[in-house]
């Protein structure tokens, strides 16, 4: 992976082409670009057989530069760095800030493929792709370019690990507003990911992620939760907020405040208390204010007795009451 910054100051994470691509992608190219010479030259030698050895030798150099040399960098610009090989490759010509390339750069890669891969055979261009280490030859060096992989196979999407039932709707109370999206980024790739990770290692990044979470929103989660679940708890926390949120604005209600812990489930359009609908959860205050415990046998949710409680709880959007805290 190679990060390309471009003028607006954006880093793009780009993959470079190697030689094996990008050698298959010019032996393509070169094969389709050696077959419309012949056909070019077996025409104009028809043509010119009234001529003398002069002109007709004129004609082939004018043939091989139009050809051989004027064509791909025709192709180049017209296409903005995809040629017939590297289409079928999957591979593009850019610029070093990721934008498409101009004639301009089409003309220096092509004058010095001309010395590099035709006139060596590509033996100077596949040295220069081996020694870079984005596998640039000297025609990209020299023209600010850079070859992608424009299709990348496809990754299976990792969900999330939910956090532990005891902590289902915790933290409801918790202001995540100020938490930036770069952070929820980092949390989500370390949760995905954590079991591939050294012990020591996993818990000295998940005690940094949880810092951070801790110093956007201003409230130090209880003492005695890991920080791999604290973590686990708060995505799980904003993903119930979002689907909410979604679910809710087709009704028109509005479910981004958070309500208190001891709330009770209200009509259509009313929120929980509980977000995972956990019975005899133990309340997280909002900022500024105060841990407030909820007795075991206690339900954050009152509509009707316990068991309709738990019904309306899994209608409204929440997850089964069915966990309690660890006795």
């Amino acid at each position: 992976m190679s990060e390309l910054v471009t003028g607006d100051a954006v880093v793009l994470e780009l993959r470079p082409a190697r030689l094996p691509s990008r050698a298959l992608a010019a032996a393509i190219d070169l094969a389709v670009v050696f077959c419309v010479f012949m056909l070019v030259s077996v025409v104009v030698g028809i043509a010119s057989v009234t001529l003398d050895e002069a002109a007709v030798a004129a004609i082939g150099v004018a043939l091989f530069l139009l050809v051989l040399i004027g064509g791909p960098i025709a192709v180049e610009t017209l296409s903005h760095g995809r040629s017939l090989g590297k289409l079928a490759c999957g591979l593009r010509v850019v610029r070093d800030d990721g934008g498409p390339i101009r004639f301009r750069h089409a003309l220096v890669r092509g004058a010095m493929g001309a010395v590099e891969i035709l006139m060596t055979f590509g033996v100077v261009a596949s040295i220069a792709s081996l020694v870079s280490a984005r596998g640039r030859r000297l025609g990209d060096v020299f023209a600010g370019t850079l070859v992608i992989r424009e299709r990348v196979t496809a990754r299976r999407s990792v969900a999330v690990p939910p956090p532990p039932p005891w902590l289902v709707g915790r933290f409801s109370q918790l202001d995540l507003s100020a938490v930036p999206d770069e952070l929820w980024l980092a949390i989500r790739q370390y949760l995905t990911r954590m079991h591939q990770l050294d012990p020591g290692v996993g818990r000295s990044m998940a005690a940094r992620l949880a810092d951070e979470v801790v110093s956007r929103t201003g409230i130090a989660p209880p003492q005695g939760i890991p920080a791999a679940a604290f973590l686990a708890a708060v995505v799980h926390e904003r993903q119930a907020r979002d689907a909410r949120r979604v679910f809710a604005g087709g009704r028109g209600a509005s479910s981004a405040t958070p309500v208190p812990v001891g709330g009770t489930v209200g009509s259509a359009g009313g929120t929980v208390g509980s977000v995972g609908g956990a019975a005899g959860s133990v309340g997280f205050a909002a900022p500024g204010g105060a841990v407030t415990p909820v007795a075991p046998g206690g339900s954050g949710a009152s509509a009707g007795g316990a068991g309709s409680g738990a019904e309306e709880q899994k209608g409204a959007g929440g997850s089964s009451a069915r966990f309690a805290p660890p006795g």
